[in-house]
């Protein structure tokens, strides 16, 4: 039973990261979060499905704690950190950070959780 949730949640993963991605897609600086009410928006957006993505993988790593082991070119941790940063203290998210995230760390890990997946 764990398995087939866990996989589940993979998958929901999957699709926030999609959504990440074509969120992510007319931003091309990190000012462009910050510079205009639609930038706003756009960051505001992503934040909320790299919550989902942390909120996922915690959960999961409960039902399987030696899920992520095999996988350590992923910083499962800081992910799931940025979850509780994201719900606790948005205030201080740095769009910077979030470019960051989005344009050099989003492909890795969706190419990691799809290899989960299929393993």
């Amino acid at each position: 039973m764990p398995d087939n949730i866990v996989k589940d949640n993979l998958q929901s993963v999957l699709e926030s990261i999609e959504l990440i991605r074509s969120r992510f897609s007319e931003i091309t600086r990190a000012d462009d979060f910050v510079s205009t009410p639609e930038g706003v928006l756009v960051l505001d957006a992503i934040a909320m499905r790299l919550q989902v993505v942390g909120e996922l993988l915690k959960n999961s790593e409960k039902l399987v704690p030696s899920l992520f082991e095999k996988y350590p070119e992923i910083p499962w941790n800081k992910i799931m950190r940025l979850r509780d940063i994201i719900s606790h203290h948005y205030d201080i998210v740095d769009h910077e950070i979030i470019f960051d995230i989005c344009k050099n760390h989003i492909p890795k890990l969706a190419a990691v959780v799809r290899k989960i997946i299929e393993n």
